[in-house]
């Protein structure tokens, strides 16, 4: 049976990065690299100079607006690579949803309508929290287009398919485009289709504007379109901050018709706060939601995101 190889020591923290909650943040790390490296040993001899490794997102989303009030959901993501399989093949856990996200999303915050005015829900939290899936990449390098094909269980007992095909091109000049395809076909949840398109302008210097367009379809028990559409300009600024601003638009595709359901303006701000590995991440919006007879109302997002 191999030995798994035996973690590169690790430089002492300094003396201010070795509080109570660095020293946890850390033992999570180490524990997310020993179940990578048993992992990696299922599958054949570890290469010492090319470890197996993971990481992981944890994140606190709050939401508010004046009719649904707050609420508070906690969402995970992560994956385990394991370089025995030539790198292609990882695990992947936590909510998928957000790999359904374009790559820097803009635009975070979502109404979510809470009929009965729950802050947080405690049910829906375990369910989008609890997928878990093989994924192998790079299915085929001649087309080039990255791939990922997962099989995996979401939901609690949801077991599905999913792939997903994604490009860049370099348009001329400061341009460049990037689509992302995406489909899903689950046993309960049946089908799921979204397309991710961005266009950015990105000249010399650390701004760049650009706009990202998706499209969604669902085909559970109804079927349902939907589409949504944010122009923004970002600003990325020293110190891992960056500053997002832009309109939003969205709303319902119906006999094949777009219709303009909501529509407003956006700003967010992310930067680190106290450690390089935690963040702060906020939204304001003025939006409005013509499905529930909402007129122009702010709405805020605040989250707070962990790297380990």
């Amino acid at each position: 049976m191999p030995v798994n190889p035996a973690p590169a020591a690790e430089a002492a923290p300094a003396p201010e990065n070795n509080t109570w909650v660095d020293r946890q943040h850390g033992a999570v790390r180490s524990r997310l690299k020993s179940w990578a490296h048993s992992m990696d040993d299922w599958f054949g001899e570890p290469d010492p100079d090319n470890p197996a490794d993971a990481n992981l997102r944890v994140m606190l989303d709050t939401e508010w607006n004046k009719y649904d009030n707050f609420s508070v959901k906690p969402r995970i993501r992560g994956r385990v690579k394991l370089p025995v399989l030539q790198q292609k093949l990882n695990v992947v856990f936590g909510d998928d949803s957000l790999d359904n996200e374009p790559r820097n999303n803009a635009h975070l915050y979502e109404e979510n309508i809470h009929p009965e005015g729950k802050t947080f829900d405690k049910t829906q939290s375990r369910e989008s929290n609890s997928s878990l899936a093989l994924r192998w990449s790079d299915i085929s390098k001649r087309t080039g287009i990255d791939t990922d094909a997962d099989i995996g269980i979401r939901s609690g007992d949801d077991i599905y398919l999913r792939l997903k095909g994604s490009k860049d091109w370099q348009l001329g000049g400061d341009f460049s485009t990037r689509l992302e395809q995406i489909y899903r076909y689950g046993i309960d949840s049946k089908h799921y289709v979204r397309t991710n398109w961005e266009v950015r302008r990105f000249p010399e210097g650390n701004t760049f504007t650009a706009n990202q367009l998706h499209l969604q379809y669902t085909h559970d028990d109804e079927e349902e379109w939907t589409w949504g559409n944010s122009l923004y300009r970002q600003h990325n600024l020293p110190g891992h901050k960056r500053l997002t601003y832009g309109i939003y638009t969205g709303g319902n595709i119906e006999a094949k018709k777009a219709k303009l359901n909501s529509y407003g303006p956006f700003a967010g701000w992310r930067q680190p706060v106290w450690r390089d590995w935690l963040f702060v991440q906020t939204e304001v919006n003025y939006l409005n939601n013509r499905e529930e007879n909402r007129s122009h109302h702010i709405g805020t997002l605040l989250r707070v995101e962990a790297l380990f």
